[in-house]
């Protein structure tokens, strides 16, 4: 039974198989009850964070930046380790770049052109540190990795083991800046007045929230592809923009709903928790279950585009001293993830076959 529910999850072409037999009008309440269950489950979630800050003391951004963006990358993780296990590399691989392009880019920099978004320093000039220096390495290695093999270069297992290591140091570094600097690191953080829920009940509605969020984006973007394939959307736009969508669904809705209810600040270290996860778990779980070859348009095309993404995001914290990012600083990074896109349909640069 759990091998079943495994494969589910972790098997694209099942859900594939599944939707292909259905009507359109079956796909279309499927997609609807979707929706509903990100926008309930996000909804939950926020609630949940909000009122598990104040019972703990925690700053919302920290628990956004390792509880919900652990939970948000935790269905990234298993499939890419499934592709990377099926012999599939480029799909492990291109879930985690693809992830913090479409992070940072779309959500982040949308997020900014439409609401304000308050820089929370104390955090960020710690954790967006890490952000980029974990996206930094992984390029580094796999450069290293280009000049000193023949053929493919490959991720082994030891880089894997060794981003998990680093994983575990960021987790618990990051809970010592925020109980060593709580004051400074509420910053920009509004206070809550309502009733506050019991900390069991704000588990249940992260936990609950989390898992409505991940089946729905799970099962609405098979569904979504169906559709656009019947009216007719070439295979190459559905392939780039459904892998954009699926890897970065929950993050999106989480960061609708954090916006909707007031706490941007929740949205900032979701992305940016997730940035550090995509690349430390979703590519280190990956390449420690089975050795990562990298296609070459990861160098010629992907990394280029996360690094053109990530180090003006690390330039904008450093250079907002008034404690808000500018919606020109979101256009810049909405703008390269719109270019990135277009040149992945101009070119057909896929991220499986390399």
């Amino acid at each position: 039974m759990l091998s079943e529910v495994l494969r589910w999850i972790g098997d694209e072409t099942i859900l594939q198989e599944f939707v292909k037999g259905l009507p359109i009008a079956a796909l279309l309440v499927i997609m609807a009850v979707c929706i509903f269950l990100l926008s309930k489950g996000a909804d939950w979630m926020i609630d949940g964070v909000v009122h598990l800050a104040r019972r703990t003391g925690l700053p919302r951004i920290v628990i956004g930046a390792t509880i919900i963006s652990l939970g948000t990358t935790m269905p990234e993780a298993f499939v890419s380790v499934m592709a990377a296990w099926m012999g599939n590399p480029g799909l492990a691989l291109g879930n985690g770049v693809g992830s913090i392009i479409a992070d940072t880019g779309l959500i982040f920099g949308l997020t900014c052109m439409l609401t304000t978004v308050p820089v929370n320093r104390f955090i960020l000039n710690r954790t967006g540190w890490v952000q980029v220096g974990a996206a930094t390495l992984l390029v580094l290695i796999a450069l290293i990795a280009l000049s000193a093999m023949e053929g493919e270069p490959i991720l082994h297992r030891w880089v894997g083991i060794l981003f998990l290591i680093l994983l575990a140091g960021y987790m618990y570094i990051t809970y010592l800046w925020a109980k060593q600097g709580a004051d400074m690191a509420l910053e920009g953080e509004e206070a809550d007045v309502s009733e506050l829920l019991s900390l069991a009940k704000c588990w249940l509605l992260i936990v609950g929230g989390l898992f409505f969020v991940i089946v729905g984006a799970r099962i609405l973007v098979p569904s979504a592809a169906e559709i656009a394939h019947r009216l007719g959307v070439p295979e190459d736009v559905i392939a780039a923009t459904m892998v954009a969508l699926g890897t970065s669904l929950p993050e999106l809705m989480t960061a609708i709903a954090a916006v909707r209810k007031g706490h941007p600040e929740i949205m900032v270290g979701n992305v940016v928790g997730a940035d550090v996860l995509n690349c430390l778990f979703v590519i280190g779980a990956a390449a420690a279950a089975r050795p990562l070859a990298v296609p070459q348009n990861f160098y010629t095309f992907h990394f280029p585009a996360m690094i053109l993404i990530l180090y003006p995001f690390r330039f904008f914290i450093f250079q907002n001293k008034d404690g808000r990012f500018r919606r020109w600083q979101g256009g810049w990074l909405f703008g390269v993830y719109i270019i990135y896109l277009i040149l992945q349909y101009a070119f057909n640069i896929g991220t499986v076959e390399g």
